[in-house]
């Protein structure tokens, strides 16, 4: 019997001043049997953002992401 899950994990994360992704944490979790919060922290981290800036300097700042996943 396959399952099938969908929802939405959101994250909040740091951006650090480098563009590099530090702390992640997750708000709203789905079902933790699949690994898929554990994948949506991976995935982020791996990302690259152009980091928030204050009077022309890069500086860390926390943004809110949502993954959409859907298992069939």
């Amino acid at each position: 019997m396959r399952a099938k899950v969908s929802g939405t994990i959101s994250l909040e994360a740091v951006v650090l001043p480098d563009g590099n992704v530090g702390e992640v944490r997750i708000t709203r979790s789905l079902d933790p049997t699949f690994g898929l919060d554990q994948e949506a922290v991976r995935t982020v981290k791996s990302w690259k953002f152009r980091p928030g800036m204050r009077q022309g300097q890069p500086v860390a700042v926390w943004v809110i992401v949502e993954l959409e996943f859907t298992l069939r």
